[in-house]
């Protein structure tokens, strides 16, 4: 796929899901601001690993959970860049726990960053774009708002919601060439996964049909197809990318 002369934001695009996201958009010819929260060393790492594309790259340091700081990303970026065309809704944490002994501060920072975060960022794309009348958003969810997995219910609530919020939005700039979609990625083999403990990395690798953890790749270019010209009558939809769960 071509992205030549587009630019891409994608939060949480400095390591893991989002990391792979952002170099394949970089690849295939891309502007990309990749975004975190904290992590200084990953942004540097992501920077180092794509230093050929480093005309292409713009890190920026914010808290997505955060209205004003949104807002004021948002608005840097007028004059800076001519147009954005796509953002990739990636920024995500878990804080988990059974509910009965859930923390309110746990349940408020998941909910806060990875929904609340989603409708932040939405916003002040929607409304960038609606004067082009063109644009692509994709937001990762997480088959744990399908399912609703044991000790997330924090996790599961907010990708479940954020699955919702696609499908109104997607309505709401439908018209303006706007589209809105989830792709939710499975067991994907990142540090998440490499950090399990082998019986339970076991363990999920048998509950998954294909019998192996997805790769960063496979998620990526589904993200991309999502962003392209080319996926202009898919809108409101959630693509699975979980080898059959």
């Amino acid at each position: 796929m071509d992205f030549a002369g587009q630019t891409a934001i994608v939060t949480g695009g400095t390591r893991g899901i989002g990391r792979g996201v952002a170099e394949a958009f970089l690849r295939a010819g891309a502007r990309v601001i990749a975004t975190y929260a904290s992590n200084e060393a990953a942004a540097e790492a992501f920077m180092a690993a794509n230093a050929e594309h480093a005309a292409r790259i713009d890190c920026r340091k914010f808290d997505v959970a955060d209205y004003a700081a949104c807002e004021a990303f948002y608005k840097s970026l007028e004059g800076a860049y001519e147009s954005v065309e796509i953002l990739v809704n990636n920024s995500g944490i878990r804080k988990d726990s059974i509910v009965g002994m859930m923390p309110e501060a746990d349940w408020r920072r998941v909910i806060d960053v990875n929904l609340t975060g989603v409708f932040n960022m939405c916003k002040f794309a929607v409304q960038a774009m609606s004067g082009r009348r063109y644009g692509r958003i994709v937001n990762v969810t997480s088959p744990s708002g399908k399912y609703g997995f044991e000790g997330q219910a924090n996790y599961a609530a907010s990708k479940a919601g954020m699955v919702a919020l696609t499908r109104s939005l997607s309505k709401e700039v439908a018209k303006r060439k706007i589209t809105v979609n989830c792709v939710s990625p499975g067991f994907i083999d990142t540090d998440f996964i490499r950090d399990l403990p082998e019986d339970l990395a076991k363990r999920y690798k048998d509950s998954v049909p294909m019998k192996r953890f997805g790769t960063v790749e496979e998620v990526a270019a589904c993200v991309l197809f999502l962003a392209s010209k080319e996926a202009s009558y898919v809108t409101g939809a959630t693509l699975e990318v979980t080898g059959g769960l």
